[in-house]
């Protein structure tokens, strides 16, 4: 049935993407507050994006900052790439897991409480 299997995985280790990346999954920031804070860095210099990020008021810029450093750490140790050359090629948040609490309300009823969190990716790219 599985036939060409090593073949098959060295294709896809070959094309895999080579841009540097950084990845954090489960932050308990809403991904639609998330994304308010990607859409300021989004296409810029790193060292703008970090500038940016360092005096952007929202909760989720910290962790946005914290992401970007990863990846540019990962540029640099990992793929040998220099910093001066490096800008932000990719940047998107996507929905995580929902945790589900309940508030006691009048009358032996609940309301439902959506605890959302998001999984953040940073890719970077060469100019």
């Amino acid at each position: 049935m599985a036939t060409r299997i090593k073949e098959k995985a060295a294709a896809r280790k070959e094309n895999a993407d080579k841009r540097a990346r950084a990845i954090v999954r489960n932050v308990r920031i809403s991904s639609r507050k998330v994304k308010i804070v990607i859409d300021l860095i989004r296409g810029k210099q790193v060292d703008d994006a970090l500038a940016i990020l360092t005096y952007t008021p929202k909760s989720a810029s910290p962790v946005v900052k914290k992401l970007l450093e990863s990846a540019i750490a990962n540029a640099e140790n990992n793929l040998s790439l220099s910093r001066d050359n490096l800008y932000v090629a990719e940047v998107y948040a996507n929905q995580g897991p929902t945790f589900k609490r309940y508030w006691a309300r009048s009358h032996g009823r609940a309301d439902v409480i959506l605890k959302r969190t998001s999984h953040i990716t940073v890719v970077l790219d060469q100019k």
